[in-house]
């Protein structure tokens, strides 16, 4: 004997002279005391088990029904008793328990196997609890069971094989649970089985071909599962199936021809699988039925499905398929046609509206919707009086909205966006009193609203998106009491927002974006409580903002963002409830308010292009959502307040013209969804923080127009995301870091403007997705230009200007194909010029003295250049020789010749007695006059880059050297 054996039958003994001492009405059987054993296991805070109790017969306690001698319980029914605890191993005492219902509590634990021993078991029913595990393969024993249901738990496994013993079963439902392999094919000996239900678990494998065992089973759904494979050809054998529901599968193949042998089908639901193929025209046969679903397959071809012959059908849904073809021309050939749903939307079905449509009178729903349908819309859909929601939307429908539109009373939903819709809105329209929601968006009507609009009282949705409706907005619109979406964006409204709009008090979204609307906000708008969402950009709104405004205290979405409006933005600031502000392009002044800051839920701030001035608000720390914020273009002074390096969910930074001063923050670091970063034009000083080399997701750095010095940090190699990197116009210096090659994904490169040095790293030859530009102009850069940047394939703007780069142009470059910018000037570059570059300016080539080939001149004039220089500065040398040796010898021969003659003239004169002082005389001015005629510089002229003697021009010796030194110059001339 078990020690729990042991532990029943000692308690048993124990409480027994109680029980036979009991007075007469008092309960003294043994099933009572196996019953309060169970019931210590429950908790009852309802208190449905209080009168459980000794002191009364069991069969007088609640849930309890016993047999006709009140000796055995037959029945426990406790559904929906707010019990909870775990289901008693001790139920298997109550031998003759036919019905146990435990359903719609809140009972844990695992479904005891002891419940396997009930063999007169008829009824059980667990279902809509916690229970979890398996169902135990012991309820296989229950041999006269004829309803299980357990579903609605968090049971788990396999389901059983021995449920394909329970051969009595007629209901078996174990649906919402978590059970995952295949269903067992044991399945087929439960020829009594009725219902069927399996749905929402992980069934996977196939549906077992002895399914047709079940020969009177009428509800079939196994939806919501993974099961996959073809549908069984044997489903066609169950006669009496009138349900069946096989939707959210993976089931695939086509639809078998033997389905339309269920005679009896009422309803039947394949959607949400991978069939395909044609719809067989087999179903046709189903006369029963009355809704039919195909939705979300993969089936092709033409609709061969006809409501003349499936003449009991309500709802037919064939949306999300490939089928083609039109709607067949005899789909609804009589007025007797019960079909009220009809949903085809989402395929590739063409053609005209079909005018036989218009005989399914009991129509209330019809779908057209992402087709071809082409053509006008028929005058005659008032003939589908019945109908409530006619969606025609995607499709290429044109012409004009018929007037007989307004006589279709019962329309509550009109969706005819995305369409070629023209024309003006008919005024008939305002006879659909019922008309709740009206989609014209993206189509190209124009003319004015109709005032009859206003009179659809019902209406809830406005969209008139992207058409060309002109004039202003009804005066009357504030009769549309109950209206909470106006959309009228992009269109081509004028004038003022009427007063009027101001009393639509249940509007909540308001879009007038994209118009030509004027004037200022009316005061009404204080009115507008409930409203959550307001789009007015690119419009003609001025003047400043009614102070009523701060009244609207469910504001989450503004877009006032491009126009005229000034003043403050306090008004817009009374709701705390703010998720996107966005003011850009306005004339708002002023401080930025600090009261921003009551919206905790902030995502996005966009004040740029206004005059605000001031400090940043310190208080913005707290907006921990803040993902967008713009401030630039504005006057904005002072640093950037620390306290916003609490805002770690920053992806566009935006503080670029403004005032802006001090050091560039190193916590921006510590921003790791940072996605873009513009400081630009601003007054930041120091260095640029390696720090922002932690922001590994950073596609934009723009940090150009300030007073940023030191070196380009090494961590810049980081941002391994970065799209665009602009440092232009900042007091940098040193080298180019060579990490920046880590950058591939870089495609504009700004470096210009700054002190950099050292030569141009190969490394960038690199970052082959370089497109917009790479600009390392006005820096004091050497070195040569390195070949890598010929593989810059995609590269369309090149800037190395204003540099002191030497050595030729890389013949590389010619590789550069996209290139459409060159800029290689005022540099040191020398030797030809690629063939390619010839189709640049002249402009980005000057200032290169030693480079040549077109534009510039040719290489061979400039070799002509060179050589004539050469021969000019060799000849002036050779003159300047000449020259100087024949003055020498010239004076040389002189002195020689004065010096005869003088020897010769004392000769004579010392053998002359008369005339010698006077000759003295004579010779002695004449020496003097020659004296000072070498001292003022006469003596020798410069003519013609030569040395001409001026005076004695008949010394045969000065006249040979000039006529010499002529002939050279000119011979060099001519070279």
């Amino acid at each position: 004997m078990g020690s729990a054996q042991m532990c029943n039958l000692v308690l048993f003994l124990a409480i027994l002279p109680a029980v036979l001492a009991a007075s007469p009405g008092e309960d003294n059987s043994a099933e009572s005391y196996w019953l309060l054993r169970i019931k210590s296991e429950l908790v009852d805070p309802v208190g449905v088990l209080d009168n459980w109790s000794p002191r009364a017969h069991m069969c007088s306690w609640n849930g309890l029904t016993c047999s006709l001698d009140q000796t055995h319980v037959l029945g426990m029914n406790l559904s929906g008793a707010g019990l909870s605890g775990s289901i008693s191993h001790e139920l298997w005492h109550l031998t003759s328990l036919q019905i146990l219902d435990l359903s719609s509590n809140s009972l844990t634990g695992s479904i005891p196997s002891e419940l396997g021993k009930l063999q007169n078991l008829q009824m059980l029913l667990l279902y809509a609890n916690s229970l979890s595990g398996k169902i135990p393969e012991e309820i296989g024993l229950l041999k006269n069971l004829q309803v299980l249901r357990v579903g609605d738990n968090l049971l788990s496994g396999e389901i059983t094989p021995g449920i394909g013993n329970l051969t009595q079963l007629r209901v078996l439902g174990l649906a919402y649970c978590q059970f995952n392999g295949s269903i067992p094919s044991g399945i087929g000996n439960l020829k009594h089985l009725v219902t069927l239900d399996l749905q929402k678990n992980s069934l996977d494998g196939h549906i077992p071909e002895e399914i047709h065992g079940c020969e009177e089973l009428q509800n079939l759904a196994v939806l919501n599962n993974k099961l996959e494979g073809d549908i069984p050809a044997s489903i066609g054998m169950l006669r009496s199936l009138q349900i069946l529901n096989l939707a959210n599968n993976s089931l695939s193949g086509s639809i078998p021809v033997e389905l339309g042998q269920l005679s009896n089908l009422k309803y039947l639901s394949l959607l949400g699988n991978r069939l395909s193929g044609q719809i067989p025209s087999q179903l046709n046969q189903l006369v029963q039925l009355e809704t039919l679903d195909l939705s979300l397959n993969n089936f092709s071809g033409a609709i061969s499905l006809f409501n003349a012959q499936l003449k009991n059908l309500r709802t037919l849904v064939l949306s999300n398929n490939d089928l083609t073809g039109s709607i067949p021309s005899n789909f609804c050939l009589s007025n007797s046609s019960k079909l009220q749903q009809l949903f085809l939307a989402r395929n590739s079905l063409s053609g005209k509206f079909q005018l036989d449509l218009l005989n399914c009178r009991s129509l209330q729903q019809l779908d057209l919707s992402d087709n071809n349908f082409e053509g006008g819309l028929p005058s005659g859909l008032e003939k589908l009086e019945h109908l409530t929601d006619l969606l025609l939307n995607n499709n290429s429908f044109s012409g004009n909205l018929p007037s007989e539109i307004g006589n279709m009373s019962n329309l509550e939903t009109l969706f005819l966006f995305d369409n070629m819709i023209t024309g003006r809105l008919p005024p008939e329209i305002g006879k659909l009193q019922r008309l709740s929601t009206i989609y014209l968006y993206d189509n190209q009507m124009s003319g004015g609203i109709a005032r009859e609009l206003t009179n659809c009282t019902s209406l809830t949705k406005i969209d008139f998106f992207g058409n060309h409706f002109t004039g202003s907005i009804p005066a009357t619109i504030g009769k549309l009491k109950n209206l909470n979406m106006l959309q009228l964006r992009q269109n081509d409204l004028s004038g003022p927002i009427p007063p009027s709009l101001g009393y639509c008090k249940r509007l909540q979204i308001m879009a007038l974006a994209d118009n030509k609307i004027s004037g200022t906000l009316p005061e009404t708008f204080r009115f507008l409580t409930e409203l959550n969402k307001i789009t007015l950009y690119n419009n003609s709104f001025e003047g400043p903002l009614p102070a009523s405004l701060f009244l609207l205290k469910n504001l989450k979405i503004i877009n006032f963002s491009h126009n005229r409006f000034s003043g403050s933005i306090s008004p817009l600031l009374g709701s705390n409830s703010l998720t996107a502000l966005d003011l850009t392009n306005n004339s708002f002044s002023g401080p930025i308010p600090s009261e921003l800051t009551q919206s905790r839920n902030l995502s996005r701030l966009r004040l740029a292009h206004n005059h605000l001035s001031g400090e940043i608000p310190s208080e913005f720390g707290s907006l921990t959502k803040l993902n967008f914020f713009d401030l630039s273009f504005n006057n904005l002074t002072g640093e950037v307040p620390p306290q916003l390096s609490n805002c770690k969910k920053i992806q566009h930074f935006l503080l670029n013209n403004n005032q802006l001063s001090g050091t560039m923050p190193p916590w921006l670091g510590s921003l790791e969804e940072l996605g873009e970063l513009d400081f630009s034009f601003n007054n930041f000083h120091g260095n640029i923080p390696a720090e922002l080399g932690k922001c590994s997701g950073l596609l934009k750095l723009s940090l150009h127009s300030n007073k940023l010095s030191g070196n380009i940090p090494q961590e810049i190699g980081n941002l391994t995301s970065l799209n665009v990197l602009n440092l232009q116009r900042n007091n940098l210096s040193g080298l180019i870091p060579s990490t920046i090659q880590e950058c591939e994904k870089i495609f504009e490169l700004r470096l210009s403007e700054n002190f950099l040095t050292g030569s141009i790293p190969s490394e960038l030859g690199k970052l082959t997705e370089l497109q917009v530009i790479l600009d390392l102009s006005e820096n004091s850069l050497s070195g040569e230009i390195p070949s890598s940047l010929g593989n810059l394939m995609k590269l369309e703007g090149l800037n190395l200007s204003l540099n002191h780069l030497q050595g030729e142009v890389p013949f590389s470059l010619t590789k550069l194909t996209s290139l459409h910018m060159l800029n290689l000037s005022n540099n040191d570059l020398q030797g030809q010029l690629p063939p390619t570059f010839s189709g640049f300016p002249l402009s980005s080539f000057l200032g290169n003295n030693k480079l040549c080939g077109p534009p510039l001149i040719s290489c061979l004039e400039s070799a002509g250049h060179e050589k004539k220089g050469l021969s000019n500065t060799a000849v002036v040398g050779i003159i300047v020789a000449i020259v100087f040796t024949s003055t020498l010898i010239c004076l040389v021969m002189l002195y020689m010749i004065v010096r005869i003659w003088y020897n010769w003239r004392k000769v004579t004169i010392s053998s002359m007695d008369a005339g010698g002082t006077e000759q003295r005389r004579e010779e002695e001015k004449w020496e003097s006059g020659d004296k000072e005629k070498r001292t003022n510089g006469e003596y020798w002229k410069v003519n013609s880059m030569a040395l001409v003697p001026s005076q004695d021009k008949q010394n045969p010796r000065t006249c040979i050297f000039h006529f010499k030194m002529d002939t050279e110059i000119t011979g060099n001339t001519l070279v």
